[in-house]
């Protein structure tokens, strides 16, 4: 319903009945570098990838080590929906490592390509297509199914990949898979080579697309319009070099542009991308599609008002279906209506003349360059509207010096009541200099103390706001409090300070 609807166009496709999705984000994706899951790790994964959905997890290479075949064994127990599946090379060690796993279905694999065949394996193509006959003949006699794999298939001679699939079929393997090892692929063709393997073989065809030219989905997406039936993916697009076929990026898309509804519960899409990128220690950029923290968020002014008249305006799916929520960030290119939903959505009432201030602020924040947060403008706001109506006294210039072997002195320039006024000042500090300049400018109209003072950095990095929460008192007993958000920690101090001043005398003017 948010974009454009290919269901129609179904019959046109070669689209299988179903689509299955054969998940190896625990076997590929652990193989991106600096990945390495520990048992517990792995066990906790395929639960969330069972809770998601997936038909199939590919636990792991049981024969790589104890490690392996122990997290295989412990996944096997846990009776999740998904089927659970190992790899294996087509030598009989590898398939006993499954089969002693307790797994059931075994995804074996033998390069194919000339470079395999003459700089890996050093075997000719007959030598590599008779063990590979008696492999599958072997994995199928100790009742596994089997999926395989002819490694890097699209650097494969054609006519000698057409001949391994379909003897690897006759030997009884349940299912092909097409690996694009380096990610050559682009989709013309992706669409060729798929279309010719569905003419030849009777038994399902899988893909796993490797993304290294950050084509990985788009090549899926044509080899299931020609009739594949599965595709293997990972969480976030993990894996080996750019990673391999995103699961959310091709899930949606499949779902949105297709109308096709898989096993996989969208919604859970982007709690499982968290929970891996957390475990992983692999965090999405913010670009990245669906999952990515810039998927759903909007800043520019003409976006935000057209999205919050309707969402569809731009955004191709709800944020909902894969579990986010849409947000409204603030900056240069921020307009009224997103600072009106900010404050609609906490029930925050403001005058023009305050909204105004609010939205300079923001506007000459983000021409610093700064984003800013809720917590920001929050800040912001309970500025404002802690602020006096009556601008006594208006900070006109501010000027400090500070170091190692000098006194820290602040000059401050301000506008009392019309009058310019201006003093220098010493201090343990430049902020309690310049607490002092204007203390000392003001003596005449009111003494004041200072009773309290808080600096706190409302968000995290160098760039936060600094928010100053300052309580002073007078010589008659009136009290008050200031506030003050400015990206600059002594510019936020001295606003603070004018702000309660203001608010004193406004007291002392009333009562």
């Amino acid at each position: 319903m948010y974009a454009i609807n290919m269901a129609q166009n179904k019959k046109e496709l070669n689209l299988p009945e179903e689509i299955k999705i054969f998940d190896t984000t625990l076997r590929d994706g652990e193989q991106a570098p600096g990945i390495a899951l520990t048992v517990d790790e792995k066990i906790k994964i395929a639960q969330r990838l069972d809770i998601l959905g997936v038909d199939t997890i590919e636990v792991g290479f049981p024969t790589a080590s104890n490690g392996e075949r122990k997290a295989a064994k412990e996944i096997a127990k846990l009776g999740l929906n998904s089927e659970l599946c190992g790899l294996a090379r087509v030598v009989k060690k590898d398939i006993d490592a499954v089969i002693d796993s307790n797994l059931s279905y075994v995804h074996l694999f033998i390069g194919t390509s000339p470079l395999h065949r003459d700089y890996k394996l050093k075997k000719t193509k007959d030598e590599i297509l008779n063990q590979s006959i008696e492999m599958v003949e072997y994995a199928k006699d100790h009742g596994l199914k089997v999926e395989f794999s002819a490694e890097d298939a699209t650097r494969t001679e054609l006519n000698y990949l057409i001949e391994f699939y379909k003897a690897v079929e006759n030997a009884g393997s349940d299912i092909i898979n097409v690996p694009d090892t380096v990610g050559i692929l682009v989709p013309s063709t992706a669409r060729t080579l798929i279309r010719t393997l569905r003419k030849k073989i009777n038994i399902p065809i899988s893909l796993h697309f490797h993304n290294d030219f950050g084509l990985a989905v788009a090549n899926t997406i044509i080899g299931l319009e020609e009739g594949a039936n599965q595709s293997h993916c990972t969480i976030n697009g993990i894996g080996e070099r750019s990673g391999n076929t995103s699961l959310e990026e091709l899930a949606v898309t499949l779902k949105i542009a297709y109308g096709l509804d898989l096993n996989v519960d969208t919604t859970k899409l982007y709690d499982t991308s968290n929970f891996v990128g957390t475990i992983t220690g692999i965090k999405m950029p913010p670009t990245k599609p669906i999952v990515g923290d810039n998927a759903f968020a909007h800043e520019s002014g003409i976006h935000v008002d057209g999205i919050l008249k309707n969402a569809s305006t731009y955004e191709p799916i709800a944020p909902e279906m894969v579990g986010r929520r849409r947000t409204i960030a603030l900056g240069k290119h921020t307009g009224h209506a997103a600072i009106k939903s900010k404050l609609d959505e906490h029930n925050i009432k403001l005058s023009d003349k305050q909204f105004d201030h609010i939205f300079t602020q923001i506007k000459s924040l983000g021409d610093k360059g700064k984003v800013i947060t809720d917590n920001d403008l929050n800040s912001i706001i309970l500025t404002e509207i802690s602020t006096s109506k009556n601008e006594y006294i208006k900070l006109l210039g501010l000027s400090v010096m500070t170091g190692e072997s000098v006194s820290a002195t602040a000059t401050v320039k301000i506008s009392l009541n019309g009058e310019i006024m201006e003093t220098s000042h010493i201090g343990v500090g430049p902020i309690d200099a310049a607490i002092k300049a204007i203390t000392s400018l003001v003596e005449d109209t009111v003494n004041i103390s200072l009773d309290e003072y808080k600096l706190e950095a409302i968000t995290g990095g160098t760039d936060a706001l600094a928010e100053t929460f300052v309580k002073i008192s007078d010589d008659r007993g009136n009290n008050t409090t200031g506030r003050a958000t400015r990206e600059d920690i002594i510019l936020s101090s001295v606003v603070a300070v004018i702000n309660s001043i203001n608010r004193i005398i406004e007291l002392r003017e009333t009562f």
